[in-house]
Parts: C-alpha cells; structure tokens; sequence
C-alpha cells in the first residue's frame, strides 16, 4: 500500500514540475517577447545627432561623455527620457561642452531610468571630488531628481528637468539646491496636472523658463514622439534654447 502511495505522489510530483517548468519557460518568452519590443520601440538619434554623437562623445558601457576642452563648473550628469537613446541629445551637449561643461548622459537598461536610478554612480565614483549638477528628460527627469534627494552633498550643485518634474522620493522643497525647469508649450506628452502638483517638491531656489513653440520631443533630437504635438519652431531652434539656457544657469552656479 506504502508503496502505492509513494509512487502516486512521485507521480504527482513530477506533474506539478512539469507544471511549473512550462510556466517558466512562457514568462521567459513574454520576458524576451517584451524587451524585443521595447528594443524596437526606443527613439533612435537622427541622423543628425548621431553624426554628433560619433564624433564628439565618447561612448561608454554606461553612457557618452562629451569633455570640455577646459572644463569649467560644474559636470552635467544627464537622464535621457523613456526609451529614448542617449545619442537623441548629443546636438546640446556637445555644444554644453563647447561652452566649458563636461557633459555624460547615461545609459540604461532597455533605455529606461527607472530600471537603474543610481546609474549616475558609474561616474561618480571615477569622480568623487568633481562638482556637478544632475538632470533629465521627461522620466529620466524624476529619476534624476530621487538620486539628487538621496545623495545630498557638497558636490551637488544644482538639480534640472526637461520636461518634467520631482515627484514625492525626489522631493526637493527641504533643500536650498538651485533648480533649473525647462518646459514647452506645445508639449503633448508632459502630464500638467502632476506638473503643477509637482511644483510642492521644488526648491525655493527654482527657475521656471518655456518656449512656447517647443515640444516634448525637442529636448533631444529623435523625430517625432506618440502622443506629442508638432513644434512651431526648428528641433535646431529648441537646441539653441536648451544651450542659452542651461549655460545662464550653470554660470550661476560658478
């Protein structure tokens, strides 16, 4: 009888391994089903900026750096927006670092910054005595601001956002750091409900600039993003503001 027993449960065991072996093997495929999709639907540089991207930054595992011939200020550590890849901003920083600012916008799983928040720490620790200030592009913009509100420091010098804002784990407001927040007018994509909820977690030290002909997807030079309005104004236009922007502030921070 024992030995009936035993050989119905070594049979059930086996079915439920089975069982649970196919289970593993679908969420495998769903996993690599899911990455080859959002592979394919990252936003690529253009052409454009991509010419810049291979001739003036230095790629890295973890990201391109763009070197200052004689740096000046603070580094700008840069989040680029959900699936959008890095080389999409090279156009400003290369002319950020034209302007004395070494500039390194990070690289991410999958191109997204929420699935390693703490990438700046890759640079960081090359760096640990060099000042620098630390941003982002729509979602790599609150990612950016959570590493700023967890890593407060005497070398943090500023905190900015493209498109975007902190939300409560990168709250801001407790701090006297210097804020930066770029928006446009003809952005489709930025939520501005939780934009002007948003603005509870700022700095007393914010300072708000808008293009008004500007759009989401004019924070970087990819194309045309889902869900955002065309821009009144040249993706080239909408780099040059982005420039005299961040560099005003950044001299402010000297």
């Amino acid at each position: 009888m024992r030995k009936i027993e035993g050989k119905v449960l070594k049979k059930k065991l086996q079915k439920s391994t089975k069982i649970w072996l196919a289970l593993i093997a679908g969420l495998a495929v769903l996993v690599l089903i899911g990455v080859a999709v959002l592979k394919t639907q990252s936003y690529q540089p253009t052409p454009r900026a991509a010419t810049v991207a291979q001739q003036s930054g230095q790629s890295r595992a973890d990201g391109l750096f763009f070197a200052a011939k004689k740096p000046q200020g603070p580094t700008v550590i840069f989040y680029p927006g959900a699936l959008v890849a890095p080389a999409s901003y090279s156009i400003w920083a290369q002319k950020l670092a034209e302007n004395g600012h070494n500039v390194y916008i990070a690289r991410f799983p999958l191109n997204l910054a929420v699935l390693s928040g703490k990438r700046a720490d890759r640079y960081l620790r090359q760096h640990p005595n060099e000042n620098y200030v630390i941003g982002g592009h729509s979602l790599g913009g609150v990612m950016a601001s959570r590493y700023a509100s967890q890593h407060l420091s005497p070398q943090l010098k500023g905190v900015f956002f493209f498109a975007s804002y902190p939300d409560k784990k990168g709250d801001l407001h407790g701090t006297d750091l210097p804020v930066l927040s770029l928006i446009a007018g003809q952005d489709g994509v930025l939520n501005q409900k939780r934009w002007r909820e948003a603005q509870a977690y700022l700095s007393a030290q914010t300072t708000i600039a808008q293009l008004i002909d500007g759009n989401h997807a004019g924070f970087g030079s990819y194309g045309a993003q889902k869900g955002d309005r065309p821009a009144k104004v040249s993706n080239a236009a909408q780099q040059r503001w982005i420039v005299t922007e961040m560099s005003e502030w950044l001299a402010e921070l000297e």
